[in-house]
């Protein structure tokens, strides 16, 4: 049982990783669509389409406990209409608090969602945080704070309060998928993108962007690939190890975002950014360590 446990956590944190390194690609891509003058709203709702499509395909081969039933009467209806209001909140928050505030703001303050994730699983599904977790908070919060420095000003408090509200629904996404491990968490994603592409309709009928090949193949990755496989993987992770350790190794994400960056146009984070990412790397990387280490006992 125990060794398991160890594996399963193992799995977890390995699906979580890959999750984050897909999320990581879609700054170069949004950059892409953006220098074409395609509005943020026009690109996650689009993405959003596309990602609804692939999932709702993945979920006739994928063999899972029960078929989605977005409004049956069942156990599970609160935590997927809460979680996927939750996430298609946080993308379309973290949309919005990038145009009102800035970059390093916005990643900074949506990604205290491992604190919320602490607190509100704790209460929600009875997984008390461990020292190691707190721990691994701190340290990550040090470090995403070295590594964005260059970049953080006082942004502006809209913004600034819209990108914590987007951390706060995206700690809360991820305890409601957790309430769900025990039939496809997967549905919360698929539930949220469909919600993302209708809110964008109005966006397309009145400022319709222009359809190019430029335009669509980077849609067909960031929606397939960049946010499609990753709910899956994400959904399998969920049900493998809790709602704050998902948080924190999915934190790695905005350190690969200049990873890729610096991959494609060679140009190099600063000192204090490195140092940053080595830290929070070294944390997560502890924190899921030593939880290993005392399932294995």
């Amino acid at each position: 049982m125990d060794k398991r446990a160890s594996k399963d956590l193992l799995l977890g944190h390995g699906a979580v990783i890959i999750t984050a390194i897909l999320w990581s690609t879609s700054g170069l891509f949004i950059k892409l669509l953006i220098d074409i003058d395609w509005h943020p709203i026009h690109i996650t709702s689009a993405r959003s389409l596309i990602s609804s499509i692939f999932l709702l395909i993945c979920r006739q081969f994928i063999k899972t406990p029960e078929k989605p039933r977005f409004f049956a009467k069942n156990r599970g209806i609160l935590p997927l209409w809460s979680g996927g209001i939750a996430y298609a909140i946080t993308m379309l928050g973290f949309v919005y608090a990038n145009s009102l505030t800035t970059a390093a703001n916005a990643i900074i303050l949506q990604y205290t969602a491992p604190v919320w994730a602490a607190f509100l699983g704790w209460y929600f599904n009875r997984e008390k945080p461990h020292w190691e977790h707190w721990g691994a908070i701190l340290l990550v919060s040090f470090g995403l704070l070295l590594f964005f420095r260059d970049g953080l000003v006082s942004g502006a408090i809209i913004g600034d309060g819209i990108a914590v509200f987007s951390g706060l629904a995206f700690g809360a996404t991820t305890v409601f998928m957790r309430m769900m491990k025990d039939g496809n968490p997967a549905d919360c994603m698929l539930l949220a993108h469909v919600l993302c592409a209708i809110f964008g309709i109005p966006f397309f009928l009145l400022n319709p962007p222009l359809l190019s090949v430029s335009a669509i193949l980077p849609l067909m990755y960031m929606g397939i690939i960049q946010v499609g496989l990753a709910s899956l993987f994400y959904a399998y992770a969920i049900k493998k190890i809790s709602a704050v350790q998902a948080m924190l190794t999915a934190i790695i994400e905005p350190i690969l975002n200049p990873v890729w960056v610096m991959f494609f146009t060679g140009e190099r984070p600063a000192n204090t950014a490195l140092v940053g990412g080595a830290i929070i790397i070294i944390a997560v990387a502890a924190s899921s360590v030593i939880g290993m280490k005392r399932n294995g006992k």
